[in-house]
């Protein structure tokens, strides 16, 4: 039975993927041109495409009152990199199923992927019973025993209870509030449900916007944001991918069961390239769709070209920032085979909590005090501009508090006078601000940072890296780095001209290949180029957002009235 693009995406679980579609009718008669991204594709009547995914490219917002569409408002369309942060209105439509629920939602691995609801009646299940209006958050979708069922949590008196539901389970499920703000790209891609729309509200705005805002000047209140999806699909004709925006007049026939479709080329992301075993390694690939970008190894990227997948392995890096504080600051993700050299930069602390955190066993912390703070206590020290320490231990201190002895954690430190020390306790929860004096001239490669000092530390480039053609770093006025993670990499070489291999990231780079029958030339790689990446805002937060919580202060206790 045909049916339009859209009802058929729609209609369509991403665990169905791929389909074999042909097309039916439309304004794309035989013959027609359709240019998608720079590349002209014909859609003739017939022509049969392989679906293997789709996601939300844009959206269609429109003012919201009172849950519907103000009769005064315009459709305007918004691109997913729209600045600003939205709060998400619960759906007051109800979904009938658990299997509803695990169609129509994103149910993933990530925080995003944790969606609540409630049932309007208790459920009784085999063990447990979940109560009406309590809050079930729903983890992931597997089977269990031959049952799909979802993964569950509920949490009564602190504690968290895990359960299963299974697909059948029947009754009538609401999205509970969600108090979390989200970017537009965050909610197109993990908080539109199939089939419904989404009501956000504004939260706050970002920035302003550099080009024209289809907004009312100052608005905040609520959209109705209406999701238009990009299909990606392969062609017998091409050895590219294809997109394909949903809201075209093409009508489609699902015809995936009368059809061969191992006789589609099968493109491949990174990550399920990643996913295969060791001993598949080294292969040869040819790239269906590549990364923009003109420096190496992305120039190696581009659509058409071969290439030569050695190994699959975990590597670390530096995340770095550039120090300063206007909005064009760039991140960095730097490998430990860096060969250039750092000299320190001074660092800066809010508090004496950090001073505790960074100082070391190797070296006494010297800082000056740049800004004032007077005791509570007079058993502790009160700190004026320009005070010099140099940092000793935590420690504990008897304190008088309202008229009772209390022991409080303070920072053992020795004043910096004229000719002689001061042994002083500062309080541990002391608002401050201190900066630090250097007086280590020594040149540092990034591994013995990473081995010598806590993070985050203040450098400069003092010697370039002469194996990179165009060093980032060194032209940087300062560097913080912030952290050391892991990621995932694959490395490359060119299959023409194998004279030297690159890492790439698994996960920050879209790239589709097609695997080639072809033998490698050579099992052993070649010479392993550095390359320090340059990450995007959006990449330096989510790269971020999953890292431990860095331990705060402990808190400060109450002034008298």
């Amino acid at each position: 039975m045909a049916s339009t693009l859209e009802k058929f995406i729609h209609s369509l679980d991403l665990r169905a993927l791929p389909r074999v579609l042909q097309i039916q009718s439309g304004i794309y008669c035989e013959g027609s041109i359709y240019e998608m991204f720079g590349s002209e594709c014909s859609l003739s009547t017939g022509e049969v495409i392989k679906v293997i995914g789709f996601k939300i490219n844009k959206l269609i917002a429109s003012i919201c009152e009172n849950n519907e569409v103000s009769q005064f408002s315009d459709k305007v369309e918004l691109p997913l990199n729209f600045p600003g942060l939205y709060k998400i209105v619960a759906d007051k439509a109800p979904y009938v199923s658990i299997e509803e629920i695990a169609r129509k939602v994103s149910i993933g691995p990530t925080r995003f992927g944790h969606p609540c609801f409630y049932s309007t009646k208790d459920i009784k299940l085999a063990d447990f019973t979940l109560k009406r209006d309590e809050q079930i958050t729903f983890n992931s979708v597997e089977e269990i025993h031959g049952t799909m069922a979802v993964n569950c949590v509920v949490v009564r008196n602190n504690q968290s209870h895990s359960f299963t539901l299974p697909l059948s389970q029947e009754g009538e499920f609401y999205e509970c509030e969600d108090d979390q703000i989200y970017t537009l790209k965050e909610i197109a891609e993990w908080k539109i449900p199939k089939c419904r729309n989404r009501i956000v509200k504004l939260s706050n705005t970002l920035h302003k916007c550099d080009s024209f805002n289809p907004l009312p000047e100052n608005f905040d209140g609520c959209l109705i944001l209406m999701p238009v999806y990009e299909v990606q699909a392969v062609m017998k004709s091409r050895k590219d991918v294809v997109h394909i925006l949903s809201d075209l007049d093409v009508e489609v026939k699902d015809v995936t069961d009368c059809y061969d479709i191992s006789s589609f080329l099968q493109p491949l992301s990174l990550e399920d390239i990643f996913e295969r075993t060791s001993k598949e390694f080294p292969m040869v690939a040819e790239i269906m769709e590549g990364p923009s970008g003109t420096q190496k190894p992305y120039d190696l990227l581009s659509t058409g070209k071969e290439i030569v997948i050695y190994k699959k392995y975990q590597a670390a890096r530096v995340l770095a920032s550039e120090m300063r504080s206007d909005p064009s600051k760039r991140h960095y993700l730097i490998p430990m085979s860096y060969k250039g050299k750092f000299k320190r930069r001074p660092r800066e602390f809010p508090t004496a909590y950090d001073l505790e955190i960074a100082r070391s066993e190797k070296e006494h912390l010297h800082v000056v005090a740049t800004k004032a703070f007077t005791s509570p206590h007079k058993e502790l020290f009160s700190v004026s501009v320009g005070d010099q320490f140099l940092v000793q231990q935590c420690q504990t201190s008897e304190v008088l508090y309202e008229g009772r002895k209390k022991l409080i954690d303070v920072l053992a430190c020795e004043q910096i006078l004229c000719d002689s020390y001061k042994k002083v306790l500062l309080p541990m929860y002391m608002e401050g601000g201190f900066v630090e004096v250097i007086h280590d001239k020594k040149q540092y490669h990034l591994s013995e940072i990473c081995k010598e000092f806590h993070l985050p530390f203040n450098v400069k480039v003092s010697v370039r890296d002469l194996s990179i053609e165009n060093d980032v770093l060194a032209a940087a006025p300062g560097l913080q780095f912030e952290e050391e993670i892991t990621d995932s990499y694959l490395l490359i070489s060119s299959a023409s001209s194998p004279l030297e291999s690159w890492e790439i990231p698994v996960y920050r780079l879209n790239m589709l290949v097609h695997l080639l029958s072809k033998d490698v030339q050579t099992v052993v790689p070649p010479v392993t180029r550095t390359t320090v990446e340059e990450v995007s805002e959006e990449e330096y937060y989510m790269l971020r957002r999953y890292e431990n919580l860095t331990l705060h202060p402990p808190p400060r206790p109450p002034k008298k009235p």
